[in-house]
């Protein structure tokens, strides 16, 4: 008899069918294939208890839209749980970063809750043990599109997923850096050179000028990393420049 993968998801769902989705191509799919993980969609209508399968009803206090209803998210969140995390995505929840994927993905799994409408009568929160997940600053029309963006992100650094243990080590956001650009053949395209270090042949330049490259990247586009995580990636020597498309910048 097969074992169980290591790690499963549940995702709960008004929309079963939009699963496994983008998760059953690539990567994740073949992972899902073999067994590395496992997928199951609820739908969250099934624990309704009116003859109408009513799952949200109007505002507290009045206002536009619907809300999902406590009553029915707690029986769905139930009838699954067992021990894994449960999250639910929702643009009001703490930002989803590489070591919350991490962390799960070390994990036995998640439950995810997906949100509809206005979302989730706030309760849910306060009775079950459910935390908040966003993945942006914008609201989408529903959490299922979230849930397949944090499962990919964790699916990826499952055991055998990406092939070589290390192939994720130099990413963007693992070192708490942008990851530095990349180039391939042709040498020369429209004008623009692969930088020379990278033809050199020489290890120690070219991590010294991949790790030039992160650091001037991550403060340019992203500061805000660099004054997360305190300042520890150095910075690149004073006066040095950078080397791109066959420019000096």
């Amino acid at each position: 008899m097969t074992p169980p993968p290591a790690f499963r998801a549940t995702v709960l769902t008004l929309y079963p069918e939009m699963f496994p989705g983008p998760l059953g191509t690539s990567l994740a799919g073949r992972a899902l294939a073999e067994g590395r993980w496992g997928l199951e969609s609820v739908h969250i209508r099934d624990f309704a208890t009116d003859r109408h399968r009513s799952v949200d009803d109007t505002p507290a206090g009045g206002g536009a839209g619907m809300v999902l209803r406590c009553d029915v998210l707690a029986a769905a969140l139930d009838s699954v749980a067992d021990g894994r995390p449960m999250l639910a995505m929702s643009p009001r929840g703490k930002p989803l970063d590489q070591q919350r994927v991490r962390a799960l993905a070390a994990g036995e799994g998640a439950i995810i809750l997906c949100g509809r409408f206005e979302g989730f009568d706030e309760r849910i929160f306060e009775a079950r043990p459910v935390e908040p997940v966003s993945i942006g600053d914008y609201v989408l029309s529903g959490g299922e599109l979230g849930a397949m963006v944090l499962l990919d992100a964790c699916v990826r650094l499952l055991p055998g997923v990406m092939g070589a243990p290390t192939s994720g080590e130099e990413e963007s956001f693992e070192q708490g850096l942008l990851e530095y650009p990349h180039y391939t053949r042709p040498v020369t395209w429209e004008g623009r050179t692969i930088p020379e270090v990278l033809r050199s042949g020489d290890h120690a330049r070219i991590a010294a000028w991949r790790h030039e490259q992160a650091v001037h990247d991550t403060r340019l586009r992203r500061p805000d990393l660099i004054e997360r995580h305190g300042g520890a990636s150095q910075a690149p020597p004073s006066g040095a420049r950078r080397e791109t498309q066959g420019e000096v910048k």
